[in-house]
């Protein structure tokens, strides 16, 4: 894949085009009030995962809706009586879910507190899942895939659900009496580090605890560009969608202005470190670096880095960026 994007020095100083709602953050306020109306209510099941350094739960808790949402959550085995440690609450990628208990635990195994929350109405592809959607899409019609489901009105978006279950899944993580709610890291890849970066805004003045950012390659990031230049799913989903709805651009934009990156991770307080690949064709580096831009513009404006892999596409840095962020988390906390 050839270098189809802006060029480095134009990506360090790009920002969108997206237009923020006036009434972004009174919709999140309600949205959150009304998540809250409903139990937590967080189980912790243990299960056997036939790993002998690693113990795993199988996490229920309420997420929007009070829609029951699983997980799981893994610890390194063994804890002395009492022990809270760090945790790393991971989020999936796009048709991915929370995966078989032993699937995932590289958190863990490097010595954090693990919670892994699965993505509602997916695993269908790569990973699976245990979630179901059971939230309809006020009879609209959908392109085939999650996301122009309920495009009509941001009451009703996709995304609204799963970023709200983002939220109480990093308030079931800190129930756990193995975790230290005051030491919570988000971190996830592609859509999994769009719904990193969205939770990171969300938190900030109303869910104490989150201390760091870490997302890869994300997803949910500038839309109006993302919608224009990217050939590879899942944005095409948007652009196939407008291709026979002609006169619904703007409307859906309007709505999609709610859930994009750019704007809600202007509110972040605390550090991050993202991942960019100048050769994807699925997340192209200008919409991630518009989301890095943005970040923390308005909240306070934290310290962030990007790391930036010139030759590779969505795959971006694998086992490389995973050193940078042990680097990362060990220097965070260290401090």
């Amino acid at each position: 894949m050839p270098l189809f994007d802006l060029p480095l020095e134009q990506l360090r100083d790009y920002t969108s085009s997206a237009v923020q709602p006036a009434d972004l953050q009174p919709f999140w306020d309600r949205t959150i009030e009304e998540a809250r109306q409903f139990s937590l209510d967080a189980t912790f099941e243990p299960v056997d995962n036939y790993l002998a350094v690693i113990d795993t739960f199988d996490v229920t808790f309420s997420g929007f809706g009070g829609h029951r949402i699983k997980g799981w959550l893994h610890l390194p085995a063994h804890l002395q009586p009492g022990q809270r440690l760090p945790v790393v609450v991971e989020f999936i990628g796009y048709s991915g879910g929370r995966g078989l208990a032993n699937q995932n635990t590289r958190w863990a195994q490097a010595g954090y507190a693990h919670f892994i929350m699965d993505s509602r109405g997916q695993g269908y592809g790569g990973v699976s899942g245990d979630t179901p959607d059971p939230h309809s899409s006020a009879g609209d019609v959908a392109y085939a895939g999650l996301m122009t489901r309920g495009i009509r009105h941001q009451d009703d978006y996709y995304f609204r659900r799963v970023y709200v279950d983002a939220f109480r899944a990093v308030e079931a993580a800190q129930s756990h009496p193995a975790v230290d709610p005051s030491k919570v890291v988000l971190t996830g890849i592609s859509q999994g580090g769009g719904i990193t970066v969205a939770t990171a805004g969300l938190a900030a003045g109303r869910l104490d605890g989150v201390i760091a950012a870490m997302p890869d390659v994300p997803f949910l990031q500038d839309f109006p560009r993302a919608i224009d230049i990217t050939p590879r799913g899942p944005y095409p989903e948007i652009a196939s969608f407008l291709g026979r709805h002609r006169d619904r651009y703007e409307a859906m934009l309007a709505v999609l202005n709610y859930f994009d990156g750019v704007h809600l991770g202007r509110a972040a307080t605390v550090p991050a470190l993202f991942s960019a690949a100048q050769m994807d064709d699925i997340c192209p580096p200008s919409t991630v670096f518009a989301g890095y831009n943005n970040y923390g513009l308005t909240g306070g404006t934290p310290e962030k880095d990007i790391e930036v892999y010139r030759f590779n596409n969505h795959e971006g840095g694998q086992e490389h960026h995973w050193i940078k962020q042990l680097q990362f988390l060990r220097k965070l906390l260290s401090s």
